[in-house]
């Protein structure tokens, strides 16, 4: 039995394996719709989330499989105060997979080590968020036809986002990645993420501080939001906040085949007019996030089409 916590619990070989699978599903769907015809998926969250949930419960149910489980941690017996690792024990008892989001970094991986169903992390605080980095990579791969040898540019929260965090990791085993970070001083990348992953693997990145300044350099813009309330005062933020909203004066300078990704929600980084441009595929990418999920699952389950 095996846990996905993290990004790079997976090869890069197992990556592939999952986006080839994916992209099955998307061409033949047909064939998947009963692989998990007596399977349940238990979805755990401690916190509010609604296109990794119902993305998770969607990808479950069109393999033919069930779904139970709470989205918020007011309707679980946390709220009586039993302990993840309790929840998750018996919540085991139950369900055949079980996908977990909570606020507090590291929950996942105490509850794989008290848990008798693989466990995927669906989001742990501002740490990992791998389910979604997967969705990343399979947009990515599908929307550029390729992994390799790209300029990617993170924009927006890059200190507390674990979107961002966990993509970077998986594309710092890419060949030829070059990496652009725009943001803010005090949403800078984290300390962590400089050591553990750039200094560790001998990578460089360039830091700006607008959009406009690199966006003609990008094949992959991923965009994130300012949050006001990650700033001290609020007159940095009102000084900054437009810097790094996306819209389509910002985008005459970007190259006709860059590829605008965004996690969601959105507020307002990315102007409603961008979304009908060909470069905006962030709802494509909420779609994918059904599909690599079914995939995951088929491979957490070691389940094959007869």
């Amino acid at each position: 039995m095996r846990h996905l916590i993290d990004p790079m619990d997976l090869s890069v070989e197992e990556i592939d394996e999952i986006l080839n699978l994916a992209d099955d599903i998307i061409a033949h769907h047909e064939k998947y719709e009963k692989v998990c015809e007596g399977k349940k998926l238990a979805t755990l969250f401690f916190e509010p989330s609604t296109r990794t949930r119902l993305s998770f419960e969607a990808a479950m149910m069109e393999l033919g499989g069930n779904v139970l489980g709470f989205s918020s941690s007011d309707t679980s017996s946390a709220a009586k105060g039993e302990s993840v690792s309790d929840t998750v024990k018996v919540v085991s008892c139950y369900a055949d997979i079980i996908a977990m989001r909570h606020p507090k970094e590291g929950a996942p991986y105490l509850a794989s080590m008290k848990s008798d169903a693989p466990i995927i992390n669906a989001g742990d605080g501002g740490h990992n968020h791998p389910t979604q980095t997967l969705t990343d990579l399979l947009t990515i791969r599908r929307e550029m036809g390729r992994l390799g040898d790209l300029t990617i540019g993170f924009c927006g929260d890059l200190k507390f986002g674990r979107t961002v965090h966990s993509l970077i990791k998986a594309m710092s085993r890419y060949e030829g990645i070059r990496f652009v970070m725009i943001s803010p001083e005090e949403l800078e990348i984290p300390e962590y993420i400089r050591e553990e992953v750039f200094l560790r693997n001998g990578l460089t990145y360039r830091q700006a501080r607008t959009i406009d300044e690199v966006i003609g350099e990008l094949n992959v813009l991923y965009m994130t939001r300012v949050q006001k309330e990650r700033f001290f005062n609020e007159a940095d933020y009102i000084r900054l906040k437009d810097t790094y909203i996306l819209d389509m004066p910002k985008l005459k300078k970007a190259d006709k085949g860059l590829r605008i990704l965004h996690p969601l929600p959105r507020v307002n980084e990315i102007s409603v007019e961008v979304d009908d441009d060909e470069r905006a595929c962030y709802f494509r990418q909420a779609l994918n996030g059904k599909y690599v999920r079914m995939a995951l699952i088929m491979k957490m389950l070691g389940l094959e089409v007869q």
